[in-house]
């Protein structure tokens, strides 16, 4: 049935939306005329969110996935709810229980209360009850918290997100410029990374796509090329101007890196050498980009628009 039109743009509130991911959807949501709600912590965190739309299409308001109560105010009037939050490690009293489970159990139960037409839950490849990693079983643990309270909620699950704004290619563009030599942790680990702003485009392709009546799915997205770490590395590399060895870390030494991960600046945490096991790439039993219509971004015809500014003498010194 066709949705009666509307006095007012639609709202969509992005839980977590002032992080990168959220930065990209924002942009993407704003663009197509949506009013957008980064909902997070901090709101002053979401206030570089406001150029990217019009005169008060972007707003923000404070939220905590911990917190249901404050949840349900704060997504009060959500057309559509998108949840970004997550953590790559527990640190400062955040665990995945906590953030992954239970937090996106209180996205869902906000939403439903708001009365919210769409739910996207942002997980992971890799997401997977009998991971050994607890990052995969938990985001695998609130993918079903979530469908029990939304049962035409949708799930996505992308491999590497890259972008200007990512913390994988910066990180490690940083270290190849400081280091003489650097080491590569888990260098025959697949990946398919995709362009933060193709995870963009999709997420909202597959809002709008429940707003006509289609059920949420569990989508894979990933680019259309498939990387070794190593490769990833010696991509970076190249693009910042950088000749410097490349030292595969054998299977000893990370195990001996991440034992030490519970210290602060820890290159590797004991989980993510365990999530460092299994290759991230798309499993082919799921939609993805292309079912959207995506062709997808590689890596290399955009990375040099940040990458450049880590070569030596800055991102217009002569290749």
């Amino acid at each position: 049935m066709p949705i009666a039109p509307s006095s007012q743009p639609r709202l969509v509130a992005l839980i977590g939306g002032s992080g990168f991911i959220g930065t990209a959807l924002t942009e993407a949501f704003a663009a197509l005329g949506w009013r957008v709600l980064a909902v997070c912590r901090n709101p002053e965190n979401a206030r570089h969110l406001k150029p990217l739309g019009d005169l008060g299409q972007i707003g923000a308001r404070a939220g905590d996935v911990r917190d249901e109560a404050g949840l349900r105010t704060a997504l009060s009037g959500a057309d559509a709810v998108v949840n970004l939050v997550g953590i790559l490690e527990e640190k400062g009293g955040q665990r995945f229980a906590d953030i992954h489970v239970r937090g996106a159990a209180n996205a869902a139960n906000a939403a439903l209360a708001a009365g919210a037409r769409a739910f996207v839950q942002l997980s992971a490849i890799g997401a997977s009850p009998q991971s050994p990693s607890a990052y995969y079983r938990t985001k695998a643990e609130g993918e079903a918290a979530v469908r029990a309270v939304l049962p035409d909620a949708a799930i996505v699950r992308p491999s590497l997100v890259f972008g200007a704004g990512d913390s994988f290619t910066n990180r490690f563009a940083s270290l190849i410029a400081a280091a003489p030599a650097v080491p590569v942790i888990a260098p025959e680990t697949r990946f398919q990374p995709v362009y933060v702003n193709d995870v963009a485009a999709a997420i909202v392709a597959i809002v709008e796509r429940q707003f006509i009546g289609n059920a949420g799915k569990l989508w894979e997205l990933g680019g259309p090329e498939i990387l070794r770490m190593r490769d990833l590395v010696a991509f970076i590399a190249e693009a910042t101007g950088q000749e410097k060895p490349l030292v595969d870390t054998p299977d000893f030494g990370a195990r001996l890196l991440s034992s030490f991960g519970f210290l602060p600046g820890a290159p590797l945490t004991q989980d993510q050498y365990l999530m460092l096991k299994a290759d991230n790439i798309l499993s082919g039993q799921y939609p993805g980009l292309g079912d959207l219509g995506i062709p997808g971004t590689p890596l290399a015809a955009v990375a040099g628009q940040w990458l450049g500014r880590y070569r030596t003498g800055g991102r217009f010194a002569v290749a």
